[in-house]
C-alpha cells in the first residue's frame, strides 16, 4: 500500500553519518511532536536528484523555516557514506538538511514507494516524492509519476501547497 495524505508514517531505522561514523536514526523520534518535511530521491548523485531536487530544498530552507518546519529530511536508498558526501557536494549539509540513508529500503518499502529500474542500475530505490509530516501524520503528499522529473516534489511546489 502506498502512503497517502492522512496516513501515519511507520517507524523505521535509517542511518546518518555522525561524528563517530554511521548512526542509527529512528523515524519516529524525528517526527514525534514536530513539523517535518521529508523528501526522497531515487539516488544520490543521479542527474535530476543532484541538479534539481536537493537544490530546490537548499535554496528554500529559510522559507520552510518561516512556515514553522522543524527539519527537512532527504532520504535515499544509498549508504550513509554516500549520503554524507552528497550532502557536502550539494550544500545540503551546510544548509541544515538532514541526509538519511535507507540502505536496505526498509522505510521506502514500508510506505510503498519502492521501485527498481535494472537497466539504469537502480535496484530497490525510492520513487521521488515530498511530504509534510506533522507529529507523524502525512498532511501533504506530492509524488512524481516518473523518477526523472521534479515538478510536484520540488521545494517550490511543496511550499506552494503548504
Amino acid at each position: 500500500m502506498t502512503i497517502s495524505q492522512g496516513d501515519t508514517l511507520p517507524d523505521a531505522t535509517l542511518v546518518r553519518m555522525g561524528e563517530d561514523g554511521p548512526t542509527a536514526v529512528q523515524m519516529s523520534d524525528k517526527l514525534k511532536d514536530r513539523k517535518v518535511v521529508v523528501f526522497a530521491v531515487p539516488g544520490a548523485f543521479t542527474p535530476t536528484c543532484h541538479s534539481a531536487h536537493v537544490p530546490s530544498f537548499v535554496r528554500n530552507k529559510d522559507k520552510f523555516d518561516a512556515k514553522g518546519v522543524d527539519e527537512i529530511i532527504c532520504i535515499s536508498c544509498n549508504d550513509p557514506f554516500v549520503m554524507q558526501a552528497w550532502g557536502e557536494a550539494t550544500g545540503a549539509n551546510a544548509a541544515g538538511i538532514t541526509m538519511l540513508a535507507d540502505a536496505n529500503s526498509e522505510f521506502t518499502k514500508a510506505i510503498g514507494m519502492d521501485f527498481s529500474a535494472a537497466p539504469a542500475g537502480l535496484i530497490s530505490r525510492s520513487k521521488r516524492y515530498a511530504m509534510l509530516v506533522e507529529d507523524g501524520k502525512v498532511t501533504l503528499f506530492q509524488a512524481e509519476e516518473s523518477p526523472g522529473v521534479c515538478d510536484l516534489s520540488g521545494g517550490e511546489a511543496l511550499l506552494d501547497n503548504m
